[in-house]
């Protein structure tokens, strides 16, 4: 079957075959507290750090899409987060170059204190270009290249990402990481040429808490320990204390493990892009990862325990109880004015809410159609992007989440999350081959959320068995709320798709004059649950 995975669950992204000797890596992941906090650099730093988790597979990234959840349109902080938020995205993407294809932009009042931005990134490599995260060979060189190390985003990943913001408890304003993509924009291009020359033995992005995370991931997947010397890294702020070097989430930075013959040329090609590359350590006998600060060791621990072995919880979850009530006030006790005038203002409520209403003053405001493959992009159904310009091989990509549904019913509501990618998808002519997804939710400690957040999972469990599709990997961003106020359960499904000649592609829009118009499926009174 076309689509078999090169690479899947457990590494930066997971990369699809898409044949011709071409594979595809993409993947959606969140940055929601960082842009409440600080939207545009919040919005931002979630392109870029999805991008490098592309780049670091051994991939040329080659697009971005985005979702976006936000309060009501005439809510004060609306006014605040959702600009910074679409002017982030799209500052980022732009300056790196990259079009952006696709995505959706949604509106609810449970996002007023906690706005959702998913940010996906897909590229393109060649078979014998995949890269994988770790580290391996005693004796090979642990180098850190990219960005020095400065104070932002210190503990993001601890406060962030995992704690609720409350209205009446202590302020947490940790730093959000700040961007910079023309530091980024040399970071791939340095990255690409470094993967071609066949120097980099295992590689890692920097996630979400730094080098703490980088020098786990990589030691804990490979065949020994690592040793780093934390005075080697270099510091935008000389004042750092060891821990907040570890932890700072700082962005435009990698580490690479590379044999020591080939140290020099890899630094040889780091100051041709003009981009700092320093040895910081060395892959070591054993299963510790050893780091020291002014000859004193400060870290030892096995790296497994860190990266892959965390604790399991069994959190409790049940049923909520007004479930049933919500499920009964169905559409049918609405007030039906069948007259023309009342169909006309009924059809015209619908169209001019903020959820179905245009996007263009968003969309206008990203590059389409920077490096000049895109097919299609926004307002069609699914971006698409040639791979191929002999052969016209392309790809298709949709991004989406149907929150009130799932609120409703979580088991069915992620399913037709999916449903609805994979529809976006088929209907431009490619072939539904693989998912990421993206899943928010409140927090786990209640058990109505836990149980949305299982049923939610087990629905696309048993739809991707069903349509018999692979999720290649994805990202889980919990404690999405504002005192006890959840989001809507949001799971953001993104589908990719294969299309073997893009000239093939169908447009969303009538034609020509005359052509029929053709209603495929059943239509029922269904209208509980929509706008």
């Amino acid at each position: 079957p076309r689509g078999p995975l090169l690479a899947g669950i457990g590494e930066n992204a997971g990369v699809v075959d898409i044949g011709q000797g071409y594979a595809v890596t993409f993947k959606a992941e969140s940055h929601n507290h960082p842009s409440f906090v600080e939207p545009y650099q919040g919005a931002a730093t979630g392109v870029g750090g999805i991008v490098r988790d592309i780049l670091a597979m051994g991939a040329r990234p080659i697009g971005v899409m985005d979702s976006l959840r936000f309060g009501p349109l005439d809510a004060d902080d609306t006014k605040r987060v959702l600009p910074g938020v679409v002017s982030g995205v799209g500052g980022y993407g732009n300056c790196l170059g990259l079009p952006n294809i696709g995505g959706e932009v949604q509106f609810d009042k449970t996002y007023l204190g906690n706005p959702l931005v998913n940010a996906l990134c897909v590229g393109v490599l060649r078979h014998d270009d995949l890269h994988l995260a770790h580290a391996s060979g005693v004796g090979n060189q642990v180098i850190l290249f990219g960005a020095a190390t400065g104070g932002d985003g210190i503990g993001g990943a601890s406060i962030l990402a995992s704690e609720t913001f409350d209205e009446d408890g202590p302020a947490k304003r940790p730093s959000v990481q700040v961007g910079d993509p023309f530091m980024e924009k040399l970071l791939i291009e340095c990255t690409l040429e470094l993967f071609q020359a066949g120097i980099i033995s295992g590689i890692q992005d920097f996630g979400a808490a730094g080098i703490s995370c980088a020098t786990s991931e990589l030691a804990s997947a490979g065949d020994g320990g690592m040793f780093v010397n934390l005075n080697l890294v270099p510091l935008r702020d000389p004042n750092l204390a060891p821990e907040e070097i570890l932890m700072s989430e700082s962005q435009e930075r990698m580490m690479a493990v590379v044999e020591p013959a080939d140290v020099e040329r890899f630094l040889e090609i780091c100051r041709k892009w003009d981009v700092q590359a320093t040895v910081v350590g060395e892959v070591i006998d054993g299963d510790r990862l050893i780091i020291q600060w002014d000859g004193e060791t400060i870290v030892d621990v096995d790296p497994k325990t860190v990266a892959h072995d965390g604790p399991v919880y069994h959190r409790p979850y049940h049923r909520p109880g007004w479930l049933d009530d919500v499920q009964a006030d169905g559409a049918e006790g609405l007030h039906r004015d069948n007259s023309p005038e009342g169909l006309r203002a009924a059809l015209l409520k619908v169209l001019s809410h903020g959820n179905v209403a245009d996007k263009t003053w968003v969309t206008q405001q990203y590059d389409r159609y920077v490096r000049g493959n895109t097919v299609l992009a926004q307002p069609e159904n699914s971006g698409m992007l040639r791979i191929d310009e002999e052969t016209g091989l392309g790809i298709a990509l949709s991004l989406d989440a149907n929150s009130r549904f799932t609120y409703l019913n979580p088991y069915l509501g992620a399913q037709h999350s999916l449903a609805e990618a994979y529809r976006n998808v088929a209907v431009t002519g490619a072939e539904p081959v693989a998912i990421t997804d993206c899943l928010n939710f409140g927090s786990p400690e209640d058990p109505e959320v836990m149980w949305s957040f299982s049923e939610a999972v087990l629905g696309l469990v048993d739809a991707c068995r069903e349509l018999g599709i692979p999720v290649t990997g994805g990202n889980v961003s919990l404690y999405n709320q504002t005192a006890d106020v959840p989001i809507l359960p949001t799971p953001t499904v993104g589908v990719l798709g294969v299309i073997d000649d893009v000239a093939t592609r169908i447009p969303a829009a009538f034609a020509h004059t005359g052509d029929a118009i053709v209603l495929l499926g059943e239509t029922a009174e269904e209208l509980s649950g929509s706008i």
